[in-house]
């Protein structure tokens, strides 16, 4: 039916009830417990009641949500759906108890009733006594629903003074099935059975050293297993090492929410946390161990960024994700096996370190080994090994650096001078006593360690910038490292094993004694590859359709 119409007719002494409209309604409520969802059964019940007594409406079924907050539209399904079918003409006119049921977003609101009318649907929101249908609607409209997004603000704030005085009762907040405990009514008692493994999973990393993955595995080989009967996540295992409730304390303020309607959250920095010994938390461990197993935690994970911030990371393991087992489609792991020769690394089928021998019949690969075969292949690969040489320092001659060392500089400079500016208004607030001094130094302390770093950051750029390009006795010694690692006498740079394969698939017929390979490179392939152990051989076919077989040659 036709808006103008409608408000035509409205203007002659009609009302809303003597129309002939198709109309349905929209119910939600933001939580799903029981006291709600009665409360939503009661909405359905009076809508549905309500349209279908008035003598001139036809009625259409209704839309509900469940346990879906009024903040935002985007998970809110029935809402959408309804949107839609307005769009498409199925009914004119929507009843809703008020504009929190719509949304509490001023922006939402006005978006959603202007696109219905534009479709001819119009919108009564019952207990605000607006109908869209009238002609005043929309600046009614637009200060009730800024009245429904405030109380969204107030009600975070008053969320967030509930958490803040929870804590000081005593009350532990957050997850309630975190591993080693048991949580009722916001107390935590410790379950035992779970508790065995935290504290196991702490002397493993701390004690012995081991890493996380081998943990996994170690803790499912003694028969200890996730609530859901499998092997111990990685990320579990990480976040029982991380938690500081472990060692009974308190940990907050891990992150902020910087928007209340979109609930957009940013991560803060670990000196930002509010973090303090709690006797409502019951340790599981002892605080040494907890450090200590931290501090190992930083330091690994400080060596995992360097090494990603360089190829040397990408490197360090070339075969990783590379080598298929030929019988199941699955990656081979490494393993490092010690004996009293020293360590030897090996790589082993997943399905065969889950589960052994009788699950997968591939036989474990050398490092060693896959290093001589690689290295032959490149050999026959490099056959013009000085024009080769040659191409790559007339590319470093040609290729300017790339990094802009002076935006790098800039922005350092720009940060040292907002630092300042924040070192000049903490005086003026000590100045005019609206901090402590001692609060006064321990931020300023803060703000010196920031600049220096700062201030260090910059002389690097400063001294990097200054090398410019590539000196002649630069390109003098690229080539010389160039000619050894192409003559392979040191055996196969991992970097060029990451940079040119592709993958290598163990085949079925491999066995502990005889392996068969097929290489493949990123520019072509495969090869096949047959090595003997037992009689150490090694026997090549070059990609197919190239050259025949390369004869057999001892290693």
């Amino acid at each position: 039916m036709n808006v103008l119409r409608i408000r035509n007719e409205m203007r002659n002494g009609k009302t809303i009830f003597d129309l002939p409209l198709r109309v349905t309604f929209y119910a939600r409520v933001s939580t799903d417990k029981d006291e709600q969802l009665n409360s939503l059964e009661n909405q359905v019940q009076y809508y549905t009641q309500f349209i279908q007594e008035k003598r001139n409406w036809t009625y259409v079924q209704g839309y509900v949500d469940e346990g879906i907050s009024g903040t935002s539209t985007k998970k809110r399904d029935s809402f959408n759906r309804m949107i839609a079918d307005a769009k498409a003409g199925r009914f004119d006119f929507i009843i809703t108890k008020e504009i929190s049921r719509f949304s509490r977003s001023t922006l939402d609101s006005i978006q959603y009733t202007q696109e219905l009318l534009e479709h001819d649907v119009g919108v009564l929101f019952q207990n605000d006594n607006i109908n869209t249908l009238d002609s005043d609607s929309e600046f009614r409209l637009v200060v009730m629903a800024g009245v429904a997004q405030d109380e969204v603000r107030k009600l975070s704030e008053r969320l967030k003074f509930g958490f803040r005085q929870a804590i000081k009762n005593g009350h532990v907040l957050g997850n309630d099935k975190l591993w080693g405990y048991d949580k009722k009514d916001c107390v935590l008692t410790i379950n035992e059975e779970e508790a065995r493994v935290v504290r196991r999973i702490f002397d493993l990393y701390a004690n012995q050293q081991m890493g996380i993955r081998r943990i996994s595995q170690m803790l499912y080989d003694e028969g200890f297993t996730s609530r859901k009967g499998n092997a111990f996540n990685v990320l579990t295992i990480r976040h029982i090492l991380c938690n500081p409730k472990y060692k009974g304390w308190y940990c907050a303020n891990k992150s902020q929410t910087v928007d209340y309607r979109s609930k957009r959250k940013i991560f803060l920095e670990e000196d930002e946390w509010v973090m303090y010994p709690d006797p409502s938390i019951p340790a599981i461990v002892s605080e040494e161990l907890w450090d200590r197993a931290n501090a190992l935690y930083k330091r690994r994970s400080q060596q995992m960024m360097s090494h990603q911030s360089g190829a040397e990371f990408h490197n360090r393991y070339p075969y990783s994700g590379k080598i298929i087992c030929g019988e199941h489609g699955t990656s081979f792991h490494r393993q490092l096996l010690k004996s009293a020769k020293g360590e030897k690394e090996v790589w082993q089928c997943r399905v065969y370190r889950d589960k052994g021998r009788t699950a997968c019949s591939a036989p474990q690969l050398r490092t060693v080994e896959l290093d001589q075969i690689m290295a032959e292949i490149f050999n026959k690969l490099a056959q013009n090994k000085q024009a080769i040489i040659d191409a790559v320092v007339t590319v470093l001659q040609s290729v300017p650096d790339e990094h802009d060392y002076a935006q790098d500089i800039r922005h350092i400079e720009e940060d040292l001078s907002a630092i300042q500016a924040k070192k000049d208004r903490l005086l003026e607030m000590s100045i005019e006593g609206v901090i402590t001094t001692a609060e006064f130094k321990q931020r300023n302390d803060g703000f010196n360690q920031q600049a220096q770093a700062l201030e260090e950051r910059l002389e690097t750029l400063q001294a990097e910038a200054e090398k410019g390009q590539r000196t002649a006795e630069q390109l003098k010694e690229i080539r010389a490292a160039l000619e050894q690692e192409l003559s392979f006498q040191n055996g196969i740079h991992s970097a060029l094993v990451t940079t040119i394969l592709d993958k290598i698939v163990v085949q079925k017929n491999s066995t502990k004694e005889e392996i068969h390979l097929n290489i493949h490179l990123k520019f072509g392939g495969p090869w096949e590859a047959a090595f003997n152990r037992t009689n150490p051989s090694l026997c090549f076919t070059r990609p197919r359709n190239t050259t025949p077989r390369t004869p057999t040659r001892r290693i």
